[in-house]
């Protein structure tokens, strides 16, 4: 440590070496040992919007006294460039993972603000992850092979793939917004893109979770309708026979809980209490959007903002759903579904503990999801002959891609319709 300190500029236990002899930089001691930063003159530190960075962290040079005091060099010049009334770099980026993700998340215009409430939270939730794991880590210091680095521990050795696939969907997301939020030519602009590059060759190598193939008979919804009478709960049975049968999204049947600054309207509103930390409105499918001869018209949430592809569906071809409408009282008005215990739409987590418990009581197997309903649903259809076209205008696609890649599950009858015509077609011969 003594050679390598001593190899930067003659600077010592942190102490400077003539006025600036050592372009600004200083050795720190923390908890895994003496760190190297660039700090900033005494006269680089105005107020306001354009205040540049005072230190700057340069671990990652540590071992490569050259590098580093070249850094620290460039790091003077911008200085005095900025003394000289430059604003380019050094008042607005940093260079690390830190303040690009912070800028993500708090920026007015970020993409970030754009998205549903409900995607929202996880957001915010990985980008919190990824300023504390990578926070200090200037952007221009990483290659794909930190990537790949990274990816074994957010995906624990390849046992959580969906979290690692999560973390770096957030990660693009933040860099995509320095992209687009950085002057023509600025350094932010070149080290952001050609970050992006880098990763994107990357993550070509690496495995993303593999897609659901978990799915549930008509025999099981049953199972599960009657578990969740048994337990004096007509609403989750509701649940399971709207899903199955309309192949609605969960979320959208039993709705959702967004905070109060959400721009929709709605006049469904719970306080806080022990599991809801604030006041929040509720959006989901209500008992208006069914019209007297029982046909469902509604616009998912998931398109709303972008396709507004709206669902039709007739109930009264909805065996199952009939069937629970028996058990529903008139008048009809309000959330369609809604917890017996507090008159109030679920909580997704509320939701969830009723699932796994009616799942259990029907013997359905754990890795089956309560959303795997939809995908039932379906499979079911094209396994019965319905067409693509018609499976994802009843799914509310845009694509009949999205209803064929990962909604139709019925790889089974694929193979037996395809090799039943292949027979077909050598018995004609």
């Amino acid at each position: 440590m003594a050679a390598k300190e001593a190899a930067t500029s003659g600077l010592s236990h942190g102490n400077r070496v003539g006025p600036r002899a050592n372009f600004g930089l200083t050795w720190i001691n923390r908890v895994n040992g003496r760190t190297p930063y660039w700090r900033a003159p005494s006269w680089y530190l105005p107020h306001g919007k354009d205040k540049p960075p005072e230190n700057i962290n340069l671990s990652p040079l540590a071992d490569k006294p050259d590098e580093l005091l070249k850094r620290c060099q460039g790091y003077e010049s911008e200085a005095l460039a900025w003394r000289a009334g430059v604003r380019g770099h050094i008042g607005s980026f940093d260079g690390t993972f830190g303040q690009i993700i912070q800028k993500y998340l708090r920026d007015e215009e970020s993409t970030f603000h754009a998205l549903r409430p409900s995607s929202r939270h996880p957001y915010e939730f990985y980008a919190n992850k990824l300023a504390f794991e990578l926070g200090e880590l200037r952007i221009d210091e990483v290659t794909g092979i930190d990537l790949k680095r990274w990816h074994e521990r957010w995906s624990e050795g390849g046992e959580k793939l969906a979290a690692s696939k999560m973390m770096r969907a957030v990660l693009d997301a933040a860099i995509s917004f320095t992209i687009m939020s950085a002057r023509a030519g600025s350094p932010e602009l070149r080290a952001a893109s050609e970050l992006r590059e880098v990763l994107k060759t990357a993550s070509r190598k690496i495995p993303n979770p593999k897609r659901r193939e978990s799915t549930v008979t008509a025999d099981q919804v049953i199972a599960l309708r009657a578990a969740a009478h048994a337990d004096k709960r007509p609403s989750c049975a509701m649940v399971y026979a709207m899903v199955f049968e309309t192949t609605l999204r969960l979320w959208d049947v039993i709705g959702q809980w967004w905070p109060m600054d959400a721009p929709l309207i709605s006049d469904v509103v719970m306080t806080p209490h022990t599991s809801m930390k604030e006041t929040k409105k509720w959006f989901g499918i209500r008992w208006e959007d069914v019209d007297d001869k029982l046909v469902l018209r509604y616009v998912p949430s998931k398109t709303s903002a972008k396709t507004g592809l709206a669902v039709t569906f007739p109930l009264s071809k909805a065996p199952m759903v009939m069937e629970e409408l028996a058990h529903w009282p008139e008048p009809r008005s309000g959330p369609m579904v809604v917890c017996e215990g507090t008159g109030m739409p679920y909580s997704s987590n509320y939701f969830g503990e009723f699932w796994r418990k009616d799942r259990e009581a029907a013997g359905i197997a754990d890795n089956v999801w309560a959303r795997d309903l939809r995908a039932s649903g379906i499979t079911e259809g094209r396994a019965s002959g319905a067409s693509t076209d018609d499976a994802a205008k009843v799914a509310g696609h845009a694509s009949t891609k999205t209803t064929a890649a990962v909604y139709d599950r019925a790889t089974l009858e694929a193979a037996e319709r395809f090799a039943d015509a292949r027979a077909a077609k050598r018995k004609g011969k």
